[in-house]
């Protein structure tokens, strides 16, 4: 289980390159004129886990099978797309599947490439696209009112906290602010709030687009992006599509270092930006290992037992009796699954165990 991110912005900001980069394909055609990518494509990516490895040495198992992680290359948003402007009605249908947004800022300047806009200013771009989609939301609340009222009359309580929420959020937009900066009451508004579906309540990743010299350190734009992301509660992570081409033309892992230290990175952006995409989303990670496969799975942070073996299979949640959870540190430290059961850090646990960050798990379930 990985989840799914759309990579949005306005046109000619670098989605595309960066898609290709990501995903090492060249599925989305990057042109210099705006809606190059009318359909969506659809790349998955290895999370790259050094923990899975090591995992699987111990386990000696003949395949290694991280989790992966899905992106949507979407058509450019412009100014009016909650209008139908452009191609607004396919982006913002787009945009509802999604988990995340991987919203792409030009930050760089160059005379070669057309802003849509005729400027560069990354924030002035991410205010664009942040006030379509609550246009939208706002829009789609204001529909539920009427049948949310006439259920009110038939003595539908539900209906009545409903409708309180729905003109809560409707007090948030009107304000400028994303339903995302709605907190929750407590979990029965938080499903209500879920089932809305509201574009603006996705959680945000900026990814700041700069030119390769200030892939290091970033630039003024990229460090305006990074104040606007804390005051909006979204993330941020900074990088050079540019230099992303680069390495994943790179096939040699080890020239791959060598390239990045060059330029004084430690790590691609890729990386970055599925570890922030992790902590956007609350998630964690867990993992199988046998003698046939080491394998890692995702799940939500807060996820019980049987969530997770769910995960792997239905009749795994259904059946679920117990899990046997070894700790990651537990499992190195002892050599592997038998020399931490021998320590007695092998641990039977329940359909209430909560899902820790790195767990070794192997679930006993009824057929």
């Amino acid at each position: 289980m990985g989840f799914k991110c759309g990579i949005v912005g306005l046109p000619n900001v670098g989605k595309s390159t960066l898609f290709n980069a990501l995903t090492q394909t060249a599925a989305a055609e990057a042109a210099n004129y705006p809606f190059c990518t009318i359909e969506p494509n659809v790349g998955e990516v290895a999370v790259p886990d050094e923990r899975l490895e090591k995992i699987a040495a111990l386990a000696r198992s003949r395949q290694v099978i991280p989790t992966r992680l899905s992106f949507v290359d979407i058509a450019g948003l412009v100014r009016g797309a909650s209008q139908g402007e452009g191609l607004g009605n396919q982006f913002l249908a787009h945009i509802r599947e999604v988990d995340a947004i991987v919203h792409v800022l030009r930050c760089f300047e160059s005379g070669d490439i057309t802003h849509v806009e005729g400027r560069v200013d990354p924030v002035a771009d991410a205010e664009v696209v942040e006030t379509e989609l609550m246009l939208a939301d706002l829009q789609s609340l204001e529909k539920r009112i009427p049948g949310l009222e006439r259920r009110i009359r038939g003595g539908d309580k539900e209906a009545a906290k409903a409708l309180d929420l729905v003109r809560r959020i409707i007090g948030l937009l009107e304000e400028g602010r994303p339903a995302r900066e709605h907190r929750p009451a407590d979990e029965e508004q938080a499903r209500m709030l879920k089932m809305l579906q509201l574009l603006s309540a996705k959680p945000v990743l900026y990814v700041a687009n700069v030119e390769e010299d200030a892939a290091a350190e970033g630039n003024e734009h990229a460090r305006r992006v990074a104040e606007y992301a804390a005051r909006t509660q979204a993330g941020t992570v900074v990088i050079s599509a540019a230099i992303e081409a680069e390495i994943a033309g790179i096939d040699d892992e080890a020239e791959k270092r060598e390239f990045l230290a060059a330029i004084g990175l430690a790590e691609t952006g890729l990386a970055r930006i599925i570890r922030a995409g992790y902590a956007l989303l609350d998630l964690v990670t867990f993992f199988t290992a046998g003698e046939k496969e080491a394998r890692a799975w995702t799940v939500r942070r807060g996820a019980k037992a049987p969530e997770a073996a769910g995960v792997i299979h239905s009749d795994f949640e259904r059946g679920f009796i117990r899990a046997e959870v070894i700790a990651y540190p537990d499992y190195i430290a002892h050599g592997g699954e038998q020399g931490a059961r021998e320590a007695g850090r092998m641990r039977l646990e329940g359909k209430d165990y909560v899902v820790a960050d790195g767990d070794i798990m192997h679930f006993r379930f009824a057929t």
